[in-house]
């Protein structure tokens, strides 16, 4: 119970299934300050005590649980590793992979409870060969199947949504006032929550410190400095601050960050289209492709609300290897791709690298 109007009414529809509920609050930072908070934030002890009313009202026993340290190492350390690798990770996804639905997962089994029930839009069905299957939600501009992406099928066996087929968020919120939850008008949660200004680059420059290092076009000529590549992601468009223009007198896009030799690489709009993805940490959510090695159609989906686009993908060499069939923008090493084939979720797999569209060679005439 995250303290928001979905957990709520996940929640009272868990109790009046009949099942027997226990509502669990996540501790996810012994500072609290350190943790977003408002209108803004998540799982701060404001959180909590929205949660306690709740199950008070539902009258259910209600428990907070500490994942303070295991949330530090295997989300906010390895969002920052990320970074300074010259990736952009995506931290809600590692939370749900490593905290809510493989820490809290394995906690409740082995206190006995058959299920981790959450207030995620989204759907687990029976396919047609009997195995479960996660799909999309029918209220589309809340689905969340995107960040479940990375549930395996053992996962889905024990993964409950009461809300996930809910038409709208409209219809919660008028669901959680009609049942007397006072969280019903409650805002959203938005943003990292543990960023408390909600500023990345200042929060990454004051963990990991200043490495001033150079901005370089693709031909490696300078064209400007910066203090740390790990406060830019491919695609960034302010905050360059380059010495001088483009020749073209177009603005230039962030197009790699090479942690090596710490360098940020910046070109034109054009030089962000990517054609083809691939990623070595993959997992199938449920069963996998009949034969993966052999390519298939589906869709891919790069961010939680971005529109899929249609490609086909094959296991090719221990890599699952992602075709688009158009192209990408602004496509980072870090990200997850998730796989669809139409509204279920097939897998996902963390972006290792990306083939551009326009490689240098032939770039336009002009572009830097």
């Amino acid at each position: 119970m995250s303290g928001g109007v979905d957990s709520a009414v996940a929640a009272a529809r868990a109790v009046e299934a009949g099942h027997e509920v226990v509502g669990v609050h996540l501790a996810l930072s012994r500072m609290p300050g350190t943790l977003r908070t408002g209108s803004r934030g998540c799982c701060t002890i404001e959180d909590s005590m929205d949660a306690q009313r709740v199950a008070h009202k539902l009258g259910i026993p209600y428990y907070v649980w500490d994942f303070s340290e295991k949330f530090k190492s295997d989300v906010v350390d390895d969002f920052m590793a990320e970074y300074t690798a010259g990736r952009t990770p995506n931290p809600c996804m590692r939370c749900n992979e490593r905290i809510k639905f493989a820490a809290l997962l394995e906690r409740a089994l082995a206190l006995g409870f058959d299920a981790v029930c959450t207030g995620h839009y989204a759907t687990v069905l029976k396919g047609n060969d009997g195995s479960l299957e996660l799909h999309r939600s029918n209220a589309y501009a809340k689905d969340q199947s995107y960040v479940l992406g990375v549930l395996t099928s053992a996962e889905l066996e024990h993964a409950y949504f009461p809300i996930g087929a809910s038409a709208s968020k409209d219809d919660i919120r008028a669901e959680a006032a009609a049942r007397g939850l006072t969280v019903a008008n409650k805002r959203d949660s938005y943003d990292i929550c543990f960023i408390p200004e909600g500023d990345t680059r200042d929060w990454l420059n004051e963990k990991l410190g200043a490495k001033p290092g150079n901005i370089v076009d693709r031909d490696g000529s300078v064209l400007g400095e910066h203090t740390g590549a790990h406060g830019y992601t491919v695609g960034q468009r302010k905050g360059l601050n380059l010495g001088r223009p483009a020749a073209d007198g177009k603005p230039r896009f962030v197009l790699e960050i090479r942690p090596k030799t710490n360098e940020v690489v910046v070109g034109p709009h054009d030089a962000l289209a990517v054609i083809e993805l691939a990623g070595s940490r993959f997992t199938w959510c449920g069963s996998s492709p009949a034969s993966p090695h052999e390519w298939f159609e589906a869709e891919v989906q790069v961010r939680a609300h971005a529109d899929p686009v249609a490609c086909t993908a094959a296991v090719v060499e221990g890599e699952l290897v992602i075709r688009l069939n158009e192209s990408l923008l602004g496509v980072a090493p870090g990200q997850t791709a998730v796989l669809y084939v139409g509204t279920r979720v097939l897998g996902q797999t963390t972006i290792d690298r990306t083939e551009s569209a326009v490689p240098l060679e032939v770039a336009p005439a002009g572009a830097q």
